[in-house]
């Protein structure tokens, strides 16, 4: 099997899994409790804890463990808006926003918030000068995805940290759920109060997520309960999965400049090869503002789920957008806010890599691709 869906969830490393495992075995005890095994629970939950804050280069404090990324996005956009609301009600995100992004921000509008939704050019960014125009007394703050999970459109995030320097009741927040370990993030440097991570989506289990809360921002807790994870996330901690989450941001962090280079070799070569497949359209933006790993394309006349299922017969998995939202018969919703046409949205294909995948895997999923041009086109014959 060639797996290309590395966007939507990403295979353990080895080292990683094996840790996992012996960690689910060994420590068994509640980081809370207050006896031998509880200590022992403790201590790997914060050695994680101080693995991550390496990583980010941020303080082990500032480091809140959540089940998901989902969950992350969820605790700091409602947590702001309810802590804040006395401060203003507005909020600033872009409509190509994750769902869990996108639907928080619609659930937060019927209990009385008003938000702005930006529109994106068509590279899949928005602009500086909208985020400023948006801005009003009301607003409390600015949620935005590093990268785009579908098309691999980065947003200007280090520009807008800067612009709101100038307005520091505003609260900034920043899904990077799929930049960590493909591209560089400069928390102090760029201003950023929050910032969400989903361990799944760099080679470790699911199961673990982190919610990065500068020091000194104040959230209303989404889980309330015994108090755990410095009273803003309360339930007993998934000890194993946060340890392998730990170890795995560790390596990452330690090898991002070298993953960076290779998937975009893959990602490059790949964009040259379909170049040359007429009537391939690219729906992902230009190299400069786009990730490294995900890419985006339509061949019009073969739909997605068709395409997708021809390709999965032949031992190769894609998507067609973001997991949370596959399974949806209409053409994204990220697609159709980037100015992709319906009837090219309704064949979008994404490919998103990883460092587990190879050159060989990228020939071998470009001739099944030619394979069912040719079919189909005999088929419509």
């Amino acid at each position: 099997m060639i797996y290309l869906d590395n966007s939507a969830t990403t295979f353990p490393d080895q080292k990683i899994l094996d840790l996992y495992i012996n960690t689910a075995i060994h420590i068994n005890g509640n980081p809370s409790s207050q006896h031998a095994l509880g200590y022992m629970a403790s201590f790997q939950l914060e050695e994680a804890r101080k693995k991550a804050a390496n990583s980010l280069h941020v303080e082990p404090n500032e480091i809140i463990f959540t089940s998901s990324g989902s969950e992350s996005n969820n605790a700091a956009i409602k947590g702001i808006a309810l802590q804040h609301k006395d401060k203003g009600k507005h909020i600033i995100t872009s409509s190509i926003e994750h769902a869990s992004v996108f639907e928080t921000c619609k659930q937060l509008e019927t209990l009385g918030f008003s938000v702005t939704y930006l529109p994106v050019d068509q590279n899949g960014r928005v602009s500086i000068e909208d985020v400023e125009k948006a801005i009003c007394e009301e607003t409390i703050l600015v949620s935005l995805m590093y990268v785009n999970s579908e098309i691999g459109s980065v947003q200007p995030i280090e520009e807008i940290g800067e612009l709101l320097q100038l307005y520091p009741r505003i609260m900034f927040h920043v899904d990077a759920v799929q930049a960590f370990g493909k591209l560089p993030i400069y928390l102090k440097d760029w201003s950023i109060d929050l910032l969400s991570l989903s361990s799944h989506k760099f080679h470790s289990p699911r199961g673990a997520g982190l919610l990065f809360v500068r020091e000194g921002v104040r959230l209303l807790p989404l889980i309330a309960g015994g108090g755990q994870e410095n009273g803003l996330r309360s339930g007993t901690e998934n000890v194993a999965s946060i340890v392998a989450m730990g170890a795995a941001m560790e390596w990452q962090a330690k090898q991002q400049t070298e993953h960076e280079t290779y998937l975009r070799q893959l990602k490059d070569y790949l964009l040259t090869e379909l170049d040359h497949i007429p009537g391939c359209i690219i729906n992902s933006s230009s190299r400069e503002n786009n990730a490294p790993h995900i890419l985006n394309f339509s061949l019009v006349g073969i739909e997605s789920n068709q395409m997708i299922e021809k390709l999965e017969s032949k031992g190769i998995i894609v998507s067609k957008s973001s997991a949370c939202s596959s399974t949806k018969k209409k053409p994204s919703r990220v697609l159709r806010e980037a100015g992709i046409p319906y009837h090219v949205a309704r064949s979008a294909i994404r490919v998103s890599l990883s460092t587990h995948n190879t050159l060989e895997e990228i020939d071998q999923f470009l001739t099944a691709l030619l394979q069912i041009i040719v079919e189909n086109e005999l088929g419509a014959c």
